[in-house]
């Protein structure tokens, strides 16, 4: 999958993990503030997809969460959204009548495919007029589930339930339609190409996400940048799409909301926060003060 926080962010729509009893594990994610000619926001970065057992409410940001009279999040996750990301699937994720995905895979592939999809309890039926990008989707909503990630345990998730109960108002950077497009956007070359890679690495031994949600829990920005940046190392034109030109647009919208008389409590994934080409760096970079790592 081309950018795994984004592609959680879709999980957080479809998928619900239940509950397990595991101890309870505290961690200490990083919190950015910034001030403005009016208003001030804090940033968080969200990890979509999280075991259930983890506490990160730290003292800082249970006081910001409380001093914010808005809260900004990636993309809407309400039922409407629901409704809409389901359309959307229907209409970008499935191949043209009489085409078969299994069929579109190099021969050297076809064998990955049907063990993912075999290990992952998906109908060939089913997947096999969907594109690429869709079963991959699928592929990692198993993959999760498999490792007792949940979505309601999600950052975001949790934050805006907090907004719900106090009775803020929230707002978004981006709608689903556009978050979906940037993960259904590519050619069908490129598609199967990172199909073909996804397949290879599933279910493997080590956890893709794991050591992101350390670094993310242990406060180490410089870490989840490195590890952003790894993901997408080989995929410079889907980390213009993904990260650094979304950076920039959300960066220009967050100076908008410093002109306004405002606390804001800005949640998104945590590795647009993280590095030099994050969303901090750039308000620093356009002459804010920004307290944070």
């Amino acid at each position: 999958m081309k950018f795994r926080s984004l592609a959680a962010l879709i999980f957080a729509l479809l998928a619900f993990t239940p509950a397990t009893a595991e101890p309870l594990v505290k961690a200490h994610p990083a919190l950015w503030h910034v001030k403005g000619p009016l208003g001030e926001a804090y940033l968080l970065g969200s990890i979509h997809l999280l075991p259930k057992n983890i506490d990160w409410h730290t003292p800082a940001i249970k006081t910001a969460m409380a001093k914010a009279n808005v809260f900004v999040f990636e993309v809407s996750t309400d039922e409407k959204a629901q409704d809409r990301i389901r359309e959307l699937v229907a209409e970008m994720g499935m191949l043209p009548p009489g085409q078969s995905l299994r069929q579109m895979l190099p021969l050297a592939v076809r064998e990955d495919f049907d063990a993912a999809i075999k290990s992952a309890g998906l109908p060939l039926e089913a997947v096999d007029h969907e594109k690429p990008w869709l079963v991959s989707l699928q592929l990692l909503v198993a993959e999760g589930t498999a490792r007792h990630y949940s979505a309601d345990a999600g950052v975001d998730h949790a934050v805006m339930l907090a907004a719900a109960k106090a009775h803020k108002p929230s707002r978004f950077f981006e709608t689903i339609e556009q978050q979906l497009r940037l993960l259904a956007g590519s050619d069908d070359k490129l598609q199967i190409e990172e199909f073909a890679a996804d397949l290879k690495n599933y279910r493997k031994d080590e956890d893709d996400l794991a050591p992101m949600i350390a670094a993310w829990s242990e406060g180490k920005a410089d870490k989840l940048a490195a590890l952003t940046n790894a993901e997408l190392a080989d995929q410079p034109d889907a980390k213009k799409a993904l990260l650094t030109d979304r950076n920039q647009r959300w960066a220009l919208q967050i100076e908008t909301m410093l002109r306004e008389k405002r606390v804001f409590f800005i949640t998104v994934g945590a590795g647009h926060l993280a590095g030099p080409e994050g969303v901090p760096a750039l308000l620093r970079a356009a002459g804010y003060k920004v307290e944070g790592p």
